[in-house]
């Protein structure tokens, strides 16, 4: 059986980083809203050097990035 990845909202994220501010402990905060201790402190750190925008989804592709095909790789030999 294969394992999904959970997905948290930006509110919980912001929930948990204003949580830890007033905590000031990472394991006390992950154990009240039940994910873990990395989550949080990675949370911590997106919020602190981006903000709201730090929170965000950040899977799948990167924008502006592009797929070199086969093609363009046997070209280059």
């Amino acid at each position: 059986m294969e394992k999904k990845a959970e997905t948290y909202d930006i509110s919980f994220k912001k929930k948990a980083v204003d949580l830890y501010h007033q905590k000031k402990n990472f394991a006390a905060v992950s154990r009240e809203l039940n994910t873990h201790r990395k989550n949080i402190q990675r949370w911590v750190k997106q919020f602190s050097e981006d903000g709201m925008v730090g929170l965000r989804e950040k899977r799948g592709r990167k924008s502006g990035s592009s797929r070199v095909s086969s093609s363009t790789f046997e070209n280059r030999q």
